[in-house]
């Protein structure tokens, strides 16, 4: 059992180490010396999440197109494509709704202090504003280049050239047999070298935790308690939805979904990367008995489509920067800035902060003071945290569910190798 569960076990001693290391820096440290410190400790973090990305972009790619030519035909592949949308419009409205309930009936705008705005840190999220344009948003779906869109780690443009990849040598036939089988072969060699940079999960964890707690400190609750509280009761109710509507689904499975997608969990939530946990959740899903050809094609579409836990914040931060500021939106107001938040997060997989990118650029159009961003910045990470587990909850639901419409959910998790 300790075998099974010894990377679990590892990531969580290295979760306490990492806080306690980060605590003694920040009360004992200078503060120059604990910027340095912050500063050279998170690339612990830094390292693994590039060796996570590092294997991301061939994965979806050899996935996806080895899942949509097992698929075999369009039809199906629009049957897949048609139930999982389904489920992410579905969900995302859902997490979007949550959010915009939520902090009406809890304000927690009000209880934000205004001098604890983080303005040296706006600066990043100010530039990167600009990518949610219609112009640029068009072009973050549609790949100019495979090569540049795997070099940057583009899911979404990864995502449209293996659709087309995929449903040309399904279209060919036996001609494209080897193709397809070369790509298996090769996707199960990335898999494996999952296991590899899981490894270092541990050291990228510690890293992280010691590097936001070393800056910050826990004393940030102090000034957060009340609005970090009301966020945390937003993701139990989310989670309690989604949970739900999986027991319904998935019937006593559901547990054992839980317990096989743990480790992943619990990787998204230390380093705060959704993403830094994809190859892992692709594993793990096919042991649970979701089919190769179905996790293939459903969780790639899921990290462009479906972060629950990034589309509730998103409702959740913009009416609490509102309140902050005393603004009264109309509820007309508020369901017009649900739908804009539906269409402008979509394909926001991998960009760093993403949540506060859509939320600055959210506010301005609301006539929002973009700058009360920089009201929520300091308790972000410790928000993104449960963002970024609560995001892997749902794609693998999604994926999970999607298995079973289409029967392709095998009775019993496959054993996990020894």
């Amino acid at each position: 059992m300790f075998q099974k569960n010894k990377l679990t076990f590892y990531i969580i001693i290295a979760m306490l180490l990492g806080i306690a290391c980060g605590y003694v820096i920040h009360i004992r440290a200078t503060e120059s010396f604990i910027t340095e410190f912050s500063k050279n400790i998170k690339l612990l973090s830094s390292v693994f999440i590039r060796l996570v990305q590092m294997i991301i972009a061939p994965l979806v790619f050899s996935t996806l197109v080895v899942g949509i030519a097992k698929l075999g035909n369009l039809q199906t592949v629009g049957r897949v494509g048609g139930k999982s949308l389904l489920w992410f419009v579905s969900a995302s409205l859902m997490s979007l709704l949550i959010g915009m309930v939520l902090v009406n009936i809890l304000e927690p705008g009000k209880f934000i202090e205004l001098s604890q705005a983080d303005n040296a840190s706006l600066k990043d999220l100010m530039d990167k504003r600009e990518a949610f344009s219609l112009q640029k948003f068009v072009e973050h779906i549609f790949p100019k280049s495979i090569a540049e869109a795997m070099a940057t780690n583009e899911i979404l443009q990864i995502l449209v050239f293996s659709i087309f990849f995929g449903v040309a040598a399904a279209g060919m036939g036996e001609t494209a047999k080897p193709i397809i089988k070369a790509l298996d072969s090769f996707s199960h060699i990335i898999l494996k070298i999952v296991g590899y940079v899981m490894n270092f999960a541990p050291i990228g964890v510690f890293g992280a935790l010691s590097a936001v707690v070393a800056a910050k400190g826990l004393g940030i609750f102090e000034f957060y308690i009340i609005y970090f509280a009301y966020f945390l009761i937003g993701i139990a109710v989310l989670w309690a939805f989604l949970l739900g509507i999986g027991y319904l689904i998935l019937g006593k499975r559901m547990t054992e979904l839980m317990k096989a997608i743990g480790n992943p969990l619990l990787i998204a939530f230390s380093t705060t990367s959704s993403e830094a946990v994809f190859p892992k959740l692709t594993q793990e899903l096919e042991r649970f008995g979701c089919k190769d050809k179905i996790v293939a094609f459903v969780l790639p579409l899921g990290y462009s489509f479906n972060l629950d836990g990034s589309m509730m914040y998103m409702t959740f931060a913009s009416l609490a920067i509102a309140q902050a500021y005393g603004i009264n939106l109309p509820l007309g107001t508020q369901l017009t800035m649900l739908l804009v938040l539906m269409l402008t997060s979509k394909g926001i997989a991998g960009v760093p902060r993403a949540s506060l990118v859509v939320v600055l650029a959210t506010c301005a159009m609301f006539n929002i003071p973009p700058e009360g961003v920089a009201l929520i910045l300091p308790i972000d990470h410790f928000c993104d945290m449960f963002r970024s587990m609560t995001n892997v909850v749902g794609n693998a639901l999604a994926t999970t569910v999607v298995s079973k419409w289409e029967g392709e959910l095998a009775p019993e998790s496959i054993k996990a190798d020894s």
